[in-house]
């Protein structure tokens, strides 16, 4: 099967796996460590078996000494590899490679570590991660896997290939669930629960900006238009249109200045607040704050402008008799 699907076009690597990240713990295994006392602790954790091409398929990094082999089966003493979190939580200061692991078996079989892995999500997103051993496909094969394919081509389009090629080799074999991993983060349970908050959110925000645009405009353009009569006295003095537009614009502009400061800074405060609900992103986006700053600047602009003009248009006499 990884033969046949690895001559499909565009296919880079075809990897095996009992299970695929973020699906959830998937199967669990209870373990112990050779060497070391052992009064009955059952340590559980998720059990990956996987080909050897598995982590090129899927992009994980190995980061400590070697990765499976294809000569490695059953009759071949048994190998694992373990991720970071695996390495910290029961290897803390101290190499665990050479060290053996068992399962909880009478007589318990040794399974020698041998490669160090980047932590890969075996769980929700919003999860940590969680420590797991690596076993070569080959020493437990089975009858349902998974298969990943890495491709330079659109994602999509290749499951219908992936699966026509696998019924090639036996029209009876059951192909089924083919989805990009994009889609399988977006559709996981802590992903869905995560876009509907940041939805929900995000439309209060909306709300939120739409008020504040409103209600600086109203704000801004009360205050100008109650300085109708400075301004008809300024006019009546000599002061030029220019100079009136200039007076206002500048005092609504170091006010809103200040304004949007304090609101800058209590919103990258609150931004660092939500760093728990969002995966791979920041918190603050220099482009949004930039934006809502200039939408913001803008209004109180607008705001002042608009009334100052009305003002600064009326004849001096008719605006020094307005109360």
């Amino acid at each position: 099967m990884v033969d046949k699907l690895s001559g499909l076009p565009g296919v880079k690597a075809v990897g095996v796996s009992s299970d695929l990240p973020v699906n959830g713990c998937g199967d669990t295994t209870w373990f112990r460590i050779i060497g070391r006392p052992w009064h009955g602790e059952h340590n559980e954790v998720p059990e990956r078996d996987v080909s050897t091409e598995y982590f090129s398929a899927i992009g994980a990094k190995l980061l400590r000494e070697r990765n499976f082999n294809e000569v490695e089966e059953k009759s071949k003493p048994h190998v694992a590899m373990i991720n970071r979190a695996f390495e910290k939580e029961y290897f803390p200061g101290e190499d665990p490679i050479g060290k053996q692991l068992t399962y909880l078996s009478n007589p318990p079989v040794p399974i020698e570590i041998v490669g160090i892995l980047q932590d890969i999500k075996e769980g929700q997103l919003d999860t940590k991660n969680l420590p797991a051993p690596y076993l070569p496909f080959n020493q437990a094969p089975g009858n349902y896997f998974n298969v990943a394919v890495r491709t330079s081509l659109a994602e999509q389009a290749l499951i219908p290939a992936m699966t026509a090629a696998i019924h090639q080799i036996d029209p009876g074999i059951a192909a089924f669930g083919g989805a990009t991993m994009t889609d399988v983060i977006n559709d996981s349970p802590s992903a869905y629960i995560h876009r509907s908050s940041a939805w929900l959110v995000g439309g209060f925000a909306g709300t939120a900006l739409l008020l504040g645009v409103v209600g600086l405009y109203g704000v801004v353009a009360y205050s100008v238009g109650q300085r109708t009569r400075e301004i008809g006295v300024r006019m009546a003095l000599g002061a030029q249109r220019r100079a009136v537009y200039q007076l206002i614009l500048r005092e609504a502009g170091w006010l809103t200045g200040l304004g949007i400061v304090i609101g800058l800074a209590c919103a990258l405060g609150a931004a660092t607040l939500m760093r728990g609900v969002l995966f791979s992103v920041r918190s603050w986006d220099l482009s949004t704050l930039a934006s809502v700053t200039a939408l913001l600047f803008g209004a109180a602009l607008l705001a002042s402008f608009i009334p100052a003009r009305r003002a600064a248009s009326v004849d001096p006499v008719e605006a020094l008799r307005t109360e």
